[in-house]
């Protein structure tokens, strides 16, 4: 059984990814590292609990320790690298534990594999020959758009936040790693993921909470920031087609052609709890309130998603009403106000 090491699993993309990837693929062995932050929940996984290719180990991908013996004593032979702090005003407040885990953790992981399966520069160990590490990462990275335009794959790196220039720093190491040593290794740079499992942190989960407490719903500025929505689905086999059939040293964008301010998104997030849930006066529209900007805040990102649609065949077939729909309603079931 092949050993695939998934990290950050208990977030809210690996929360996805992994029962997809599991159920999909009995034959491969599924361990989890992931370090139970804030942003952390096992209740997200409670499906995998009964999966006899599944594994959970609490840790830290900084820890050299521990990462070194799961190497060894699981066999990895693949990886796919979701663990980081993504949280735009947390690395405003905080920026260390930033570059502490989405830099020096990529850092450890890589390095780790790279013993692990290689014996020198473009040499893989017998048996070690299709290893692979994927490395997920952000459309953040490449900075901001004017109205126009788009991100692709050529798109210079602007990184205007830690956050993102601690993504951008994670990328150009595992770039690095394929240009020195001959890592088997692909990156994904994805836009604004939203679906099921997503931490109250983040806009959609924020606007649904806020709705449900009759509380203010918090936008930044005017609401005009644009940012390309994708559903978290969507970008899960995205990582399974590029993990699979990906050319080793190629980056990939991932977008859903969904690009919306973040004014519509409240107003389509509350047309649709207004239709399940009515207020008892007004609207949840009548919640909204302008707020301080956030400092460095990008106007607009969009995805260009034309190579991967070429070149490995995947493309977004989420709607993103249908989509926002399957977010609400889990939302609903689950949500702690």
């Amino acid at each position: 059984m092949k050993s695939i090491l998934v990290t950050g699993g208990a977030g809210f993309i690996g929360s996805n990814f992994i029962p997809y990837f599991a159920e999909k693929y009995p034959e491969y062995y599924i361990i989890n590292l992931d370090k139970l932050t804030y942003a952390g929940n096992l209740q997200n996984l409670k499906e995998c609990e009964s999966m006899a290719n599944y594994r959970f180990v609490q840790g830290d991908i900084c820890d050299e320790i521990l990462v070194k013996s799961l190497f060894e004593e699981c066999d990895i032979s693949g990886v796919v690298h979701f663990a980081a702090e993504s949280h735009v005003d947390n690395s405003i407040k905080g920026p260390k534990s930033f570059m502490e885990t989405n830099f020096m953790g990529t850092f450890n992981l890589i390095e780790n594999a790279r013993r692990h399966w290689m014996e020198a520069p473009n040499q893989f160990k017998n048996g070690y020959e299709s290893c692979r590490f994927h490395h997920i990462s952000t459309d953040e990275v490449y900075g901001t758009l004017d109205e126009t335009g788009y991100f692709s794959e050529e798109t210079a790196y602007a990184p205007n936040s830690p956050y993102s220039a601690s993504k951008a720093g994670s990328d150009f190491i595992v770039r690095a790693y394929h240009h020195t040593y001959g890592m088997n290794v692909t990156t994904s740079n994805c836009s604004n993921n939203y679906g099921p499992k997503q931490h109250y942190e983040k806009l959609i989960p924020t606007i649904i909470r806020k709705c449900l407490a009759e509380e203010p719903i918090p936008v930044y500025g005017n609401g005009k920031n644009i940012r390309d929505w994708l559903y978290v689905m969507d970008h899960c086999k995205a990582i399974d087609l590029i993990f699979h059939k990906g050319k080793s040293g190629e980056t990939y964008n991932v977008g859903g052609h969904n690009e919306r301010d973040n004014l519509e998104i409240v107003h389509a997030v509350c047309q649709i709890i207004d239709e399940k849930l009515p207020r008892k006066n007004g609207k949840y529209t009548d919640l909204i309130e302008f707020v301080a900007d956030r400092h460095g805040h990008d106007f607009r990102y969009a995805i260009d998603a034309s190579k991967i649609e070429k070149t490995i065949g995947w493309r977004a077939t989420e709607d993103f009403k249908s989509g926002l729909e399957k977010t609400i309603n889990w939302s609903l079931m689950n949500i702690i106000s």
